[in-house]
């Protein structure tokens, strides 16, 4: 049996959850929030990829959204390490809970049952996976969902055992820090934000496989990068027209 943490959250709009418009995934929908606009961002295909454009400086979310009518667990990444542990990510780890049709929005990194750090974009060398020297998969979001095994359910171990197994990962990769990532131009991370509110719970999860029944990934960086690597088609500035109409009108 996986243990794993269920997330209470109060913050998602009702258009989100009745539109999966700029989402990806088929098990689940995966979408990404801009915090400061309340916009979610465009999801840009290029070369089989999925991208969204994010503006630095900006907190941002992570909405997931179950489109199964059984629950589903979701372990979610941000540059490759674990929101929930700060661990190198790996879908063996723990995750995120979605009842029935059950949508959530996660601001952060998990600090505490009730406490994350918000995801910021931010220059790669300021992102936590570089502050933690794990700069090598900067720039995406990944899900990896898994079914339950349907069965008699089994209760979790006591609370504070949990909290503690849960949690030792993310202290230890926060006290293992091997300095900065060598400064990228204006490459897109995300940072370790303000600490803000986000309740959550612990349930018990039987995993139906050893292996996701699905992956999902969106890529981030700015516009501007988006731009110059081909995956957003700039529109041209629009250009003088010596003949727009047909005859001279009278003068106002």
């Amino acid at each position: 049996m996986k243990l794993s943490l269920s997330l209470v959250s109060f913050a998602l709009l009702g258009s989100l959850l009745s539109s999966p418009a700029g989402a990806v995934g088929r098990l689940v929908d995966l979408s990404v929030i801009d915090r400061e606009t309340g916009e979610q961002l465009r999801v840009y295909e290029h070369r089989g990829n999925y991208y969204v454009a994010g503006t630095p400086g900006n907190r941002y979310a992570v909405v997931v959204r179950n489109n199964a009518g059984s629950r589903a667990m979701t372990v979610v990444s941000v540059d490759g390490v674990n929101v929930i542990t700060g661990e190198t990510a790996a879908p063996g780890q723990s995750g995120y809970v979605l009842g029935a049709y059950g949508a959530t929005e996660i601001n952060g990194w998990r600090k505490s049952m009730e406490e994350v750090a918000a995801f910021v974009f931010d220059k790669e060398r300021k992102s936590y996976a570089a502050r933690t020297g794990r700069p090598e998969n900067i720039g995406v979001i990944g899900v990896a969902v898994f079914r339950e095994k349907l069965q008699q359910p089994i209760m979790p171990a006591p609370r504070q055992r949990l909290y503690e197994q849960d949690n030792a990962p993310a202290a230890a990769a926060e006290s293992a820090v091997r300095g900065l990532a060598k400064d990228s131009v204006s490459r897109l991370g995300t940072g370790h934000g303000q600490r803000e509110e986000a309740q959550a719970s612990y349930t018990s999860f039987e995993r139906a496989s050893s292996a996701p029944a699905e992956i999902i990934s969106i890529r981030y960086d700015s516009y501007r990068n988006l731009v110059n690597q081909g995956v957003i088609v700039a529109q041209r500035p629009r250009q003088p027209d010596p003949f727009p109409g047909r005859f001279v009108p009278d003068p106002g």
